[in-house]
């Protein structure tokens, strides 16, 4: 993540606090500003180094670890504190907020979750205006049916996202079975999923960087099974403590969805900010697109995230219409990818991205302006409400008739 927290945490206990600062250094996120072993010392540490976050190990005395909370919002206010404990009791928590800490964790600590308490730190000091871009985004990729273009949306999505030097992408094979994820990045990965998978119980972030292959436009790939039969022990569990440890150090996370919508692509949709769902505008996939969304419907915040994209757009005279299409799955289509066979058959069979291979095509450009649509990077016609506006944007991304 780009925008490092400087933090400093006291704990008496010599053991959690070296777990502690084990947890803290496997982050990229922050950096270990202070430490200190003695309550009666940290508030004139805190005010000595200013760090961004205080964290307050509260187990060894906690009505000293609470009183010192209080005496630190009151010094130093500009940092935000959090407390930890094995305990879970209501009394402590309520104490410990009241007192001034924004943040309740329970040891022992998990990367994942001080990772997501850190998230709501940064995007709390950062203030809305910059929301977008603290945290991390996880976009999930899926298709209305086979062969209309998902894989290629997602591997060229990831590698859009990746040229900025303000993202870190991991890109994550979901096609347990038939995903090529690695064929069109050209690499040939020691590690995949299911190694991930096999080592759930003691995997920590830096094991999962080592199993990640580093593509050469900046894209991390974690890749599906070599074996079909490797994909079982991939559960919707393993793929939630995958995510989760991803988050904690990068700021985009794309996954490449089956065609199935199986439990663990449903997992991926729960765990995803965004779900970009790729048709073309025939008769097929639209009518998948309504039955998929008949069930996703039944969580409005799940309806929400979804974005309908048309791939192909204007590849064949006889396609249904875009507004007969948006009459057909009642609702509005986010984005439309030009057709440009020959560059796409020029980059599967070469293994390069659309960046590298063809920079200035219109297909290129389409989702160069997709990935900054999605980090929140639209001009005012793109983010107008106005239908009539939306279609005319739409297709202007279609390549001009000869």
């Amino acid at each position: 993540m780009t925008n490092v927290l400087r933090i400093a945490i006291v704990d008496p206990n010599d053991a959690t606090r070296e777990s502690l600062k084990t947890v803290l250094l496997g982050l990229d996120s922050v950096w270990l500003e202070a430490e200190c072993s003695r309550y009666e010392f940290f508030a004139d540490v805190v005010e000595q180094t200013q760090p961004d976050i205080g964290l307050i190990a509260l187990d060894n005395d906690s009505e000293k670890a609470i009183a010192l909370v209080s005496d630190i919002v009151t010094k130093t206010p500009s940092c935000t504190l959090l407390v930890s404990s094995a305990s879970t009791d209501g009394r402590l928590i309520l104490e410990s907020m009241r007192a001034g800490a924004k943040e309740f964790l329970t040891e022992p600590l998990k990367e994942e979750d001080l990772a997501t308490a850190l998230q709501r730190v940064s995007r709390l000091q950062s203030g809305s205006s910059t929301q977008a871009n603290a945290g991390c985004k996880v976009i999930a990729v899926g298709g209305a049916t086979g062969g209309v273009g998902t894989s290629s949306i997602a591997v060229n999505l990831a590698c859009s996202l990746a040229a900025s030097d303000n993202h870190s992408v991991v890109l994550v094979d979901l096609d347990l079975a038939l995903g090529d994820a690695d064929v069109f990045l050209d690499t040939i990965p020691e590690y995949t999923l299911a190694d991930v998978a096999q080592n759930i119980s003691r995997l920590d972030l830096t094991l999962l960087k080592k199993s990640l292959t580093r593509h050469s436009s900046g894209v991390h790939l974690l890749p599906r099974p070599v074996h079909l039969e490797d994909g079982r022990q991939i559960t919707p569990d393993s793929l939630q403590r995958v995510v989760g440890l991803l988050k904690t150090s990068f700021t985009h996370i794309v996954m490449d969805l089956s065609k199935s919508y199986g439990v663990l692509d449903m997992e991926a949709i729960q765990l995803a900010d965004d779900v970009l769902m790729v048709t073309q505008l025939d008769l097929p996939c639209l009518r998948n697109v309504v039955r998929l969304m008949m069930t996703f419907d039944e969580d409005s915040k799940l309806r929400e995230k979804v974005k309908i994209i048309v791939n192909r757009g204007g590849h064949d005279t006889g396609q249904i219409t875009l507004k007969k299409a948006q009459e057909t799955i009642n609702r509005d289509i986010y984005w439309q990818v030009p057709n440009d066979y020959r560059i796409m058959v020029e980059v599967r069979n070469n293994g390069v991205p659309l960046l590298e291979h063809a920079p200035k095509a219109g297909i290129t450009n389409s989702i160069n302006k997709l990935a900054a649509a999605l980090c929140g990077n639209q001009d005012d016609e793109s983010s107008t409400a106005d239908s009539e506006t939306k279609s005319r944007r739409w297709l202007n991304l279609w390549p001009a008739k000869q």
